[in-house]
């Protein structure tokens, strides 16, 4: 399959991108509030730019979380309509896998933890051994779990967006990669996706939801303030 579209709006940054062939085009920006007023305009575009029109593809692929409510709602729900309306099938990817893809391709580590902010002082992981499991790294399950919790093997690389909100909290001997969910490297993920049977009809456009709250307390927003503010002195 060699006509492909994806987009990724799980964190602050959207990512859409656009094979045709052997040529890729691709946009990045900004994601967050914007991403449901511009993802549209972009996807139609890009394809415009790349000479296809949506019901000529072969599939639409998009990321499916974990990641912030909101883009991921806005991401399954853009991939719905565009799945009926061209009758398209569906390739949902986890955006931890997208990362460690990322990281993998820019650095060659081949086994890595991805991780991201989760925000609400967690985060979102996941392990992927690439040497061990080929181009889909393994089916190691989503976590959402305290930085301090994060468990890296030895000589593992880590990769992600959590560094600059908990950098010193994750524990890791290994290198540490700044990336995020792109769709390029969904693209390049699709392959060993379709390949392995993981299209879904447009009614199974669902996101990966690892966290069923999106919103604290008073109280438990004071519990976690007094929690740092011990564990710094």
């Amino acid at each position: 399959m060699s006509k492909l579209l994806a987009f990724d709006t799980s964190t602050e940054h959207l990512s859409v991108a656009v094979r045709h062939g052997e040529q890729v085009l691709a946009h990045h920006g900004a994601g967050g509030a914007q991403a449901s007023a511009t993802l549209l305009p972009l996807i139609q575009q890009l394809l415009r730019d790349a000479g296809l029109a949506l019901s000529g593809l072969d599939a639409i692929v998009f990321g499916r979380g974990p990641g912030s409510f909101t883009g991921l709602r806005t991401a399954c729900s853009v991939a719905q309509g565009l799945a009926f309306g061209a009758n398209v099938p569906l390739l949902p990817v986890d955006t931890l896998l997208a990362v460690a893809e990322e990281a993998r391709h820019v650095s060659g580590a081949q086994q890595l933890v991805a991780v991201l902010d989760a925000r609400m002082d967690q985060v979102y992981a996941a392990r992927y051994d690439f040497a061990a499991h080929g181009p889909l790294g393994g089916d190691d399950e989503p976590l959402l779990l305290s930085p301090e919790a994060l468990e890296v093997p030895a000589g593992w690389a880590l990769a992600g967006n959590a560094f600059a909100a908990y950098g010193p909290r994750l524990a890791a001997t290994g290198a540490r990669h700044e990336v995020l969910p792109g769709a390029e490297a969904m693209l390049r993920l699709a392959p060993a996706l379709l390949a392995a049977g993981r299209t879904v009809p447009a009614a199974q456009a669902w996101p990966l939801y690892v966290r069923d709250k999106v919103a604290q307390t008073t109280e438990e927003r004071a519990a976690i303030k007094a929690a740092a503010a011990a564990s710094a002195t």
